[in-house]
């Protein structure tokens, strides 16, 4: 009878998160069998009752308050200054059907060839542009932002099978993944990240089958974005922590039957094959290997690949998630497998060394806080539910959700707030002639918004690095060399540069150059011998 009351109970559980049953479960604990007693009257209820019981869960409401969460967090993130030149290349390849292989936007780079590592991103954050403009790349990001909140709360549930303390590891996900929520491809690379992690649960837990998802993924993910090198790093932790069996003290590691085993080396096999379905072949495998070995002025001085701050709000948040679960190991509460320890690692220096990863470790370790918390908090009973309370909140999360989600003049104030739209309708107004020099985080606008005019420089990090544009880019903009050498080099006629630019007060002092042009984020420059004046 107890073993019934088990599976019911089991089944009552998974009904809460629309998942079927047939994971291997733990035992229900005490506080859990009011639900697995409960089970025999939720069946007599009959199927609509089950599905109401089902929509309108405890876990449901958890679901949609991320989702409010993510819609919240992201309203007013619209502008991403490398949004405009993803979606432009997006918008060449529709219009085209090939692949640009070199650049094409900027006249420094004298077609530097590039590698499309993120083509099919591109592609789909333009098809979202055009399916609904501005509108429908808000809901875009919101729908990614969702969803990657989303597949971690399942992610977390599979792990620790416990609805509330999966929301605990929602959330410590969304704290670390606010770093990166953006229109941009990364955002694709971070859920087939979670994707990955889930797949491999079920197959380790449930049936080896499950790992032949991984190719597939793996096909998708190479042509999506870069980090598709994180998800061959998991995968190669998680084949080694299979190849063992041992404890020593909380430390654990358990050996996988031979045959699963075998099934997921047969998998990783077709992955890196299926790594070569990519337009540029072994140099687009290679390329994450290039970023960190290769594009040194860019990691060191692009805002984003920089150390993250222990005192950072992020950085002690890192620091907290470690010690709660290391605690939960020192005192014995449970076991720390080697995997996950390795996992730890590789997430914990990934993002000590750079900010942007912050959104790498709480993937990783959200998981792995949530199994380790598993028993510490009571699981959710299903035969407590208040199906019409719970329809309530929903009710509420899809109407704020409704109320929350920006208008077109809202998206429009975030980009006139945040790009030189004025200054570029000045330019074109006025008809300047270039060459041009702009200030680095207005390349993509003008990528987007003047296409008529070669960009100097932009947020394509890699392509100004290898063509030694970067370099000497930053000399100039940090006045580490003679203001007037570059602009003569390159033959520029007028620059577009951001109000906080030092050199908008340099040049002038030069008196070859003046002020044309300027509002509360933008100044155009021109020679002084030039016949346009300010407006």
């Amino acid at each position: 009878m107890a073993g019934e009351q088990k599976s019911r109970y089991t089944l009552a559980e998974i009904d809460g998160l629309t998942l079927r049953a047939g994971c291997g479960l733990g035992t229900v604990n005490g506080g859990n069998r009011a639900a697995a007693e409960s089970a025999p009257a939720v069946d007599a209820a009959g199927a609509p009752i089950r599905l109401l019981r089902r929509f309108f869960s405890f876990p449901a409401v958890l679901a949609a308050l991320l989702v409010v969460l993510a819609v919240l967090t992201v309203r007013g993130r619209f502008d991403d200054p490398d949004m405009w030149w993803h979606m432009k290349m997006g918008q060449v390849i529709w219009t085209t059907h090939t692949i640009p292989l070199h650049d094409i936007f900027s006249y420094t780079t004298h077609q530097q060839a590039s590698v499309p590592q993120e083509w099919l991103s591109q592609l789909f954050i333009y098809g979202a542009y055009r399916s609904g403009g501005f509108t429908g790349l808000m809901i875009w990001l919101c729908a990614l932002s969702s969803a990657l909140l989303l597949a971690g709360y399942w992610l977390c549930w599979l792990c620790g099978r416990n609805s509330k303390v999966a929301f605990v590891g929602a959330m410590t996900l969304w704290l670390f993944g606010t770093i990166g929520f953006s229109i941009r491809p990364q955002m694709v690379g971070y859920l087939l990240l979670v994707i990955e992690l889930a797949v491999i649960h079920l197959g380790r837990t449930r049936s080896p089958r499950w790992f032949f998802a991984l190719p597939f993924l793996f096909a998708i993910w190479i042509n999506s974005h870069g980090s598709y090198i994180l998800g061959v790093l998991v995968a190669g932790v998680m084949l080694v922590g299979s190849l063992f069996e041992f404890r020593a003290g909380s430390l654990a590691a358990e050996k996988w039957k031979a045959h699963t085993r075998r099934v997921f080396v047969l998998a990783l096999v077709l992955s890196g094959a299926a790594l070569f379905l990519n337009p540029d072949g072994i140099k687009q495998i290679l390329y994450p290997l290039d970023t960190i070995m290769h594009q040194s002025i860019q990691m060191a001085n692009v805002e984003e690949w920089r150390p993250t701050q222990m005192t950072d709000p992020r950085g002690l948040a890192m620091l907290a998630v470690l010690l709660c679960i290391f605690l939960r190991v020192i005192v014995r509460k449970s076991e720390l497998r080697v995997d996950e320890l390795l996992l730890l690692a590789l997430g914990t220096w990934m993002a000590v060394s750079h900010e942007r990863m912050l959104i790498v470790f709480g993937v990783l370790a959200a998981p792995i806080l949530s199994r380790h918390l598993s028993s510490a908090w009571e699981a959710y009973d299903a035969a407590a539910d208040r199906i019409w309370l719970n329809a309530v909140f929903l009710g509420a999360a899809i109407l704020v959700v409704v109320l929350a989600f920006p208008d077109s003049g809202n998206l429009q104030r975030q980009i006139e707030e945040k790009s030189p739209v004025k200054a570029v309708e000045f330019i074109k107004e006025n008809h300047l002639a270039g060459p041009m020099l702009n200030d680095y985080g207005y390349g993509g606008y003008l990528i987007w918004a003047a296409p008529e005019y070669k960009d100097f420089i932009d947020g394509r990090g890699d392509v100004f690095e290898w063509s030694g544009v970067l370099g000497e880019f930053g000399r100039w903009a940090t006045l580490q060399s003679d203001p007037t050498v570059l602009l003569r080099k390159y033959g520029v006629n007028f620059c577009l540069l951001s109000s906080q630019s030092p050199m908008i007060h340099v040049l002038p002092l030069t008196r070859e150059w003046k002020i044309i042009y300027s509002d509360t984020n933008s100044v155009v420059l021109a020679r002084a011998d030039s016949a346009v004046t300010s407006n």
